[in-house]
């Protein structure tokens, strides 16, 4: 068995990144401040796990009304028709607009489900020390982060046709119930992933 490489981390060398500007600055008593734009530096961003879970928990709570329940409805000459999300992309399948249904099906759907996994599983990683692949995790992390802010395509659709498709009586299209609750799903996806602090996959690699 090959032996152990203990990783020689910033925090080993006495050093703090800044969760805002990421200077480095000497590890002192803490709390101190960045030396360089003057932030509170902890070690590690304080209850990281559990504000993470809480955000994550939410999150999957508000995932299924905002998949079960109407995400608009479109008024026609008084008769309305409710959508959603799946019976949008539906519809758009049978209207053979298949490119943007595939669109919103990966926005509205894939993202923010592969987003509440993958979270889910940094947080198991970390919970119980696991040392493997440290760097492809990160990177997923990385990922996450960067993907959160396209979930919202379908509620920038949304107001996009409820401020142009504004007829009166002939034609409206109103958000629904759905809209609400996957827009928090977005917003608690992204808090849940700025919540969590990356560092904690690296500090697992140091454990004996």
């Amino acid at each position: 068995m090959g032996k152990k490489i203990k990783l020689n981390t910033a925090l080993a060398q006495g050093l703090v990144r800044c969760h805002d500007c990421g200077g480095l600055s000497p590890l002192q008593a803490l709390p101190i401040s960045c030396s360089v734009c003057g932030s509170p530096l902890h070690e590690r961003i304080p209850r990281s796990q559990q504000r993470t879970l809480a955000y994550l928990l939410s999150a999957y709570f508000l995932y299924i009304p905002a998949n079960i329940f109407p995400i608009m409805t479109v008024t026609n000459l008084g008769v309305g028709e409710p959508h959603t999300i799946i019976g949008g992309i539906i519809a758009l399948i049978n209207s053979d607009m298949v490119p943007i249904a595939l669109l919103v099906l990966v926005a509205s759907i894939l993202v923010p489900l592969l987003k509440l996994i993958g979270i889910s599983v940094l947080l198991v990683y970390v919970r119980f020390g696991w040392r493997r692949d440290a760097k492809r995790w990160t990177q997923i992390y990385r990922i996450i982060c960067f993907v959160g802010r396209w979930s919202m395509l379908d509620i920038f659709m949304i107001s996009i046709l409820v401020s142009l498709v504004d007829l009166g009586g002939i034609s409206q299209v109103l958000a629904g119930p759905a809209a609400t609750a996957f827009g928090a799903v977005v917003v608690l996806t992204m808090l849940a992933a700025k919540s969590f602090d990356p560092r904690l996959i690296w500090d697992n690699q140091n454990k004996p």
